[in-house]
């Protein structure tokens, strides 16, 4: 919120310590004051524009913990004022894909990228699941080596305290960041690790080509 809007509506009076409540009460006492200087018009505006951005930062926040909470799309569709699953769906990745920094991408371009990572997300965890006894074993190897220093050494360790996961998908990351460390004084081992990393690659890809 703006401190010098406030400061200009400071004469006016508020009921609550809350700066959000306060905000909508001095916004609401200059609407139709005609009483109201020009200063403090335009001191109500920049707190109106304040609260939209802070509003619209509530919206996904509260749709990502009724989703975690188990409520359908079918039902957060009337709260989110659409018609229909697909478009409460599609306004939630919206917002969450406002923020992305790229000029020359649009709304939509947004949304079908989100789209996309989020179908390669599950086409890799299903194929993890699937290959659970290949990765654990391949990660087992991983984080039995001894004898490594440094980063070699704390990327192995994540290997290990990734295998007490139960998402086999969870051993991918650690172990892509341990093959980097692998190629002098394990190439096989780090061999495998990149076989395994290109596969997933290829499953992220087919799934954009889809």
């Amino acid at each position: 919120m703006d401190e010098e809007a406030r400061i200009v509506l400071s004469g006016r009076a508020t009921t609550s310590p809350d700066p959000v409540t306060q905000a909508l009460e001095l916004v609401r006492s200059v609407t139709g004051d005609g009483a109201a200087t020009a200063e403090e018009v335009l001191a109500a505006l920049t707190l109106l524009r304040g609260l939209r951005e802070e509003l619209a930062a509530w919206e996904p926040r509260l749709i990502t913990a009724a989703r975690e909470g188990g409520t359908s799309w079918v039902r957060l569709a009337p709260a989110l004022g659409v018609a229909s699953r697909q478009a409460a769906e599609r306004r939630y990745l919206r917002l969450r894909t406002e923020g992305v920094e790229d000029p020359e991408s649009t709304g939509e371009g947004r949304v079908r990228a989100e789209r996309e990572r989020r179908a390669g997300d599950r086409a890799v965890h299903a194929w993890a699941k699937e290959n659970a006894a290949t990765l654990r074993g391949l990660s087992g190897r991983v984080a039995g080596l001894s004898g490594l220093t440094g980063a070699a050494k704390h990327s192995v360790g994540e290997v290990r305290a990734a295998l007490g996961s139960d998402n086999s998908s969870a051993l991918l990351g650690p172990l892509a960041a341990a093959a980097a460390h692998l190629h002098k004084t394990h190439p096989a081992l780090a061999k495998e690790i990149t076989e395994l990393t290109r596969r997933t690659d290829e499953l992220r890809k087919a799934q954009r080509e889809q």
